[in-house]
């Protein structure tokens, strides 16, 4: 029996609303949220959700998770929560959460961690250096190199870059890097998804993919050499092509994945196809570490208006990767 742990992120969002939500189905593993049960209890009152809490244990029997029922791993709040309201009193403890959700999986007490979503400015305005779940799991685990993959059915996007600002793109771009990206790439696919021989279609990073030059450099010097070196890897890596025929159903056709180049060249596409149902995988960690496609929506905090669907997508994608790690 797996046994996941579910982190319910920035307080104020609507993290905890989607916890209680997915916990009104039965799940095929012992489910775990990580949260001040308080907040629960008081989110569950306000949108008028049935639940019944109970406290972890860490060496209870593991159970298949029932409707209705939520086995809550206490972590305080620091400052009373309104719905949709930022408090970076509350900074910390969103940062808490994440800590102990990670040192049980790597300590083997959890199989997974999915991660409700948390607000990065509220944590950065606390002082406490944040730039996302991805940077904060690889730093702590050791990981060299995550890469931000998100899913929606067939579609599979890589990023070779993440949270950056859009001038600052192409000298993040290194050779050596993108080839360790593409690696990265590889190895998870084959380990955690069971992919024989993964096919990664690589996107330029200029229009046209530099057009021979012409519209930049960046894929004569960066991108090509580093799809060259990850083919005589024994790697189906094809590209750099084009951003904008990537995505064409003939390209997707031949692909496994695919690897943009920074975060807003890829995701607008996959959003598009499965925004609300999508799941953001890291890739790189000694974890299995899976998440939501979308933000902390504060605006829907309290409503009884967010949709579950992704952290349920979410859920439903760490058990079958838990499963392919076991």
């Amino acid at each position: 029996m797996l046994r996941i742990v579910v982190t319910s992120g920035e307080p104020a969002g609507i993290g905890p609303d989607l916890c209680l939500k997915i916990a009104q189905r039965d799940w095929p593993c012992d489910l775990v949220f990580a949260a001040d049960p308080n907040l629960l209890t008081e989110r569950a009152q306000q949108l008028g959700i049935p639940a019944t809490f109970s406290t972890y244990e860490s060496g209870a029997p593991r159970m298949a998770a029932r409707a209705g029922t939520l086995q809550v791993c206490s972590e305080k709040l620091t400052a009373a929560v309104e719905p949709g309201r930022l408090d970076t009193a509350n900074a910390r403890y969103v940062v808490r959460l994440l800590e102990r959700a990670l040192t049980g999986c790597v300590d083997g007490e959890f199989d997974a961690m999915v991660t409700a979503p948390v607000q990065k400015s509220v944590i950065a305005d606390a002082g406490i250096p944040f730039m996302g779940h991805t940077e904060f799991l690889a730093e702590k685990t050791g990981a060299p190199l995550p890469v931000m993959m998100l899913v929606a059915d067939r579609l599979r996007v890589a990023l070779a870059t993440t949270h950056l600002p859009l001038a600052k793109v192409s000298e993040a771009l290194e050779r050596d890097k993108l080839v360790r990206t593409i690696i990265v790439i590889d190895s998870d696919l084959r380990a955690r998804f069971g992919f024989a021989r993964p096919r990664i279609l690589v996107c330029g990073l200029n229009p046209h993919a530099g057009e021979s030059g012409h519209l930049g450099r960046e894929e004569i010097d960066v991108i090509s050499p580093a799809v060259a070196d990850a083919r005589a890897r024994g790697i189906d890596a094809i590209g750099p092509v084009p951003a904008d025929t990537a995505f064409s159903p003939r390209s997707l056709a031949g692909a496994d994945v695919v690897l943009a180049m920074y975060h807003d060249q890829g995701l607008p596409v996959l959003k598009y196809a499965g925004f609300g149902t999508a799941v953001n995988v890291t890739l790189g960690l000694p974890i299995v570490r899976t998440s939501v496609d979308h933000g902390t929506a504060l605006s829907l905090a309290g409503s009884g208006q967010a949709d579950e669907g992704s952290l349920a997508a979410a859920l439903e994608q760490a058990i079958a990767l838990a499963r392919n790690k076991q």
